[in-house]
């Protein structure tokens, strides 16, 4: 069965840029502007750039959870593979053998396959899940040894990762929008990467101080981090940490949530600024404007300043949240470093994480006085980001006027 012996491309750490970067990679695809492969910075920039936005999501039966976006989530993939003029050619099949044949002929063409698959049902990566909560996101297959019964899949690590055919079909299927769905790419307009970073740049700053293309105001930009700073001051509002977040087991898991989408969740860095600024290199490049440089150069001390919230939230003053935030960065080295040959390690460490949530429901380490100091000190660094953000996007904006 058909593998693509050659496939070397693990580059890629977000499902989505990371996929398409190591796609293209793969196809021998080199940016006009360096000669080497499209950077995953300068995809990301692309698709919509850095933004802020903060959600609190409470559903029944599972616990709580602060969501932290760190970069457009409007549509970024199909708005990434327009601008980059990279026309997908998506098929999609209810027949599960159809999906098979429609995989394997794919790799036969000698091309790689994008296909979504739920994360909790691929064996390679550890979770701290209690609870079944689908999250389809693409992946490169680029082997399907049906003999072997082994799919070789680039997903975040910059190693392989391998499937049984029987565990990619069930994780193929998990949700129906995106049941067997596959994806290969056109190769892109080089003429029309100028435009595109423009169109990124002009979305980033869009985000951070406009009304969002959908959803309230309050919930993106620099209106979210005054949001923000507000639900962990003011214990009456709406929405509040005190009501949402009270001490607790949903206490912390609403500051793991912060953590995780911060440091951890398909990215490396903090809040992907670092990321945001390589692309601001690039685009005063592309674009012969030099003042980008000095907004990306803004946008790497937010993410110093990112890089402390998360010291903040998972403090070493407080043994066993430092002990959390220790296991979660030690989980995500493992899986990029090692990927599936860390299962076990990974696995014992996520125990141990399930084991902390549990422990804060009868032995929570704050009382109510520190609770409120605590809180005001997390609003104060959220503000502070705040502060260092505003100039970098004025920048940004300047540079492009």
């Amino acid at each position: 069965m058909p593998t693509l012996t050659d496939y070397n491309q693990f580059e890629g750490l977000h499902w989505e840029t990371g996929t398409v970067r190591n796609y293209l990679d793969y196809c021998g695809v080199k940016a006009p502007h360096t000669g080497k492969p499209y950077s995953e910075a300068l995809l990301m920039g692309i698709s919509g750039g850095a933004v802020t936005g903060y959600f609190v999501f409470a559903y029944q039966g599972i616990d709580p959870h602060a969501r932290i976006l760190t970069r457009n989530t409007f549509d970024p993939m199909e708005t990434l593979l327009e601008r980059l003029g990279a026309e997908p050619d998506v098929r999609q099949t209810a027949s599960a053998e159809r999906a098979v044949s429609n995989l394997v002929n794919t790799l036969e063409s000698g091309r790689p396959a994008i296909t979504w698959a739920d994360a909790q049902s691929l064996p390679y990566e550890p979770h701290t899940y209690e609870f079944e909560f689908p999250h389809m996101q693409p992946v490169v297959v680029y082997g399907y040894d049906e003999e072997a019964d082994r799919v070789s899949i680039a997903d975040r690590a910059r190693v392989t990762l391998f499937a049984t055919t029987g565990e990619l079909a069930a994780a193929r299927s998990k949700v129906k929008k995106f049941r067997h769905r596959i994806m290969t790419l056109a190769m892109p307009d080089a003429d029309g990467i100028p435009e595109a970073v423009r169109a990124g740049i002009g979305d980033s700053i869009q985000l951070f101080t406009e009304k969002p293309p959908k959803g309230a105001r309050h919930n993106f930009g620099f209106a979210a981090y005054q949001r923000w700073a507000d639900a962990l001051r003011k214990p009456k509002m709406r929405g509040s940490w005190e009501k949402e977040f009270p001490p607790g087991r949903k206490m912390y898991a609403g500051l793991e949530s912060v953590f995780g989408d911060t440091h951890t969740y398909g990215k490396e860095g903090f809040a992907e600024r670092d990321v945001f600024a390589d692309f601001l290199d690039e685009a005063a490049l592309i674009l012969d404007r030099p003042a980008l440089r000095e907004a990306g150069e803004q946008f790497r001390e937010s993410a110093l300043a990112w890089r402390d919230l998360g010291e903040i939230v998972l403090p070493d003053s407080v043994r066993v949240w430092a002990e959390a935030r220790r296991l979660i960065l030690e989980n995500q080295r493992l899986f990029l470093e090692e990927g599936g040959d860390a299962i076990d390690t990974g696995q014992s460490n996520c125990e141990r994480l399930i084991a902390i949530r549990r422990e804060m429901e009868t032995d929570f380490p704050l009382s109510e006085e520190e609770v409120a100091s605590f809180r005001e000190q997390i609003a104060e660094q959220v503000l502070k980001i705040s502060a260092v953000e505003e100039p970098a996007v004025a920048a940004m904006k300047e540079a492009m006027a």
